[in-house]
């Protein structure tokens, strides 16, 4: 089902008066299953536009880049592009959005596609070493904001990484959650609210594009734990959280079927608690190949540089000094070896 232009559950917010002795007959979704899953869709115009735009920008740029004779490998394109645009679409216009006014477990999964597997995909398809490739003067400017000062602050691991752990928690127990139902802006700037720290966080730990700097991956390792945990923390604390989030949005719904609003909220609290870890495997995957590169290229240099030495310093020497005994070299053994000068004829009959 595809609906156009208009919300998939036309029941009334949690702001509204309800009147009569009744609550309001349920005018959402019908009852998810694994086909809805697959055949339940919604057009999200915004977040449309926006993926367009960024998908088209980014190709637009991969073809000028291989006009100039430099290559772009398919596999960028394929991240970015392909997995990335392709998750957002299901992000925001799949049945996670269909589902998400009405099953808590259904936007927990959102949250997390948006805060962590579409930011994922577009940082592997280093975007801003394209826009630098393929326009020079726009190029520079990035570069010298990069290399700012204020960027190396607001990109330091320990920032990054308390705003990546922090924005869900805001958006879990603050009102902010429950307004995402009733406002359209609110529900788009919500999305951009958990895309930008994704990408930030995957982009500076990566080190796949420029950055600000560069730390060592025994640090992103740490910041990547550190995720983890965060992820673990948050469902946890929706799992034991008392009450019911957005209590009064999800009675208002009257959903008929599906598991208890408290079971709900349990499931939602689990899946961002085990997709979350489940999303930085691949994560951790990147950075250790990412980490073999730098080591095995780190190696070559050094092995260069070794070798450069190794022919500056070698002596200009005679064959025959090369292959003198090793001994006759070394100090403490020299005087032993040294050769005793032979007599001159008559010095024994002199003496």
């Amino acid at each position: 089902m595809l609906a156009l232009g208009r919300p998939a559950r036309p029941c009334p917010g949690p702001g509204d008066t309800v009147v009569g002795m009744h609550a309001p007959a349920f005018a959402g979704p019908p009852e998810l299953t694994p086909l809805r899953a697959v055949s339940e869709w919604m057009l999200d115009p915004w977040a449309m536009v926006v993926i367009v735009v960024l998908t088209a920008a980014y190709l637009a740029g991969v073809r000028r880049v291989r006009r100039a004779g430099q290559p772009w490998p398919a596999g960028r394109v394929i991240a970015a592009c392909g997995l990335g645009s392709g998750f957002a679409v299901i992000a925001t216009m799949s049945f996670l959005r269909v589902y998400q006014p009405v099953l808590f477990y259904a936007r927990a999964a959102q949250t997390v596609v948006v805060l962590l597997v579409v930011p994922l995909f577009w940082a592997l398809g280093r975007p801003l070493s394209l826009a630098i490739a393929a326009l020079p003067q726009a190029g520079r400017r990035i570069e010298a904001v990069i290399g700012s000062r204020a960027a190396r602050l607001l990109t330091f691991p320990a920032i990054t990484t308390m705003v990546l752990v922090v924005t869900p928690f805001l958006l879990y127990f603050t009102s902010w959650y429950a307004a995402g139902f009733t406002s359209g802006a609110v529900r788009e700037l919500t999305y951009l609210a958990l895309l930008l720290p994704g990408f930030v966080f995957f982009w500076t730990l990566l080190r796949i594009d420029p950055v600000p700097k560069a730390y060592p991956y025994l640090v992103s390792l740490w910041i990547s734990g550190a995720e983890v945990i965060g992820d673990a923390i948050l469902g946890l604390a929706i799992i034991a959280d008392p009450t019911l989030i957005a209590a009064a949005h999800y009675h208002l719904v009257a959903r008929p079927w599906g598991p208890s609003l408290a079971t709900d909220q349990v499931l939602g609290g689990g899946t961002i608690w085990v997709l979350g870890d489940i999303v930085g495997l691949p994560f951790l995957v990147a950075q250790l190949i990412q980490m073999i590169r730098e080591d095995e290229a780190d190696a070559k240099v050094i092995d260069a540089e070794l070798d450069a030495a190794a022919s500056a310093a070698a002596p200009a020497a005679p064959a025959a000094v090369a292959q003198r005994p090793w001994w006759e070299s070394d100090q403490r053994f020299a005087g032993r070896f040294r050769e005793v000068p032979a007599a001159e004829p008559g010095a024994e009959q002199s003496q």
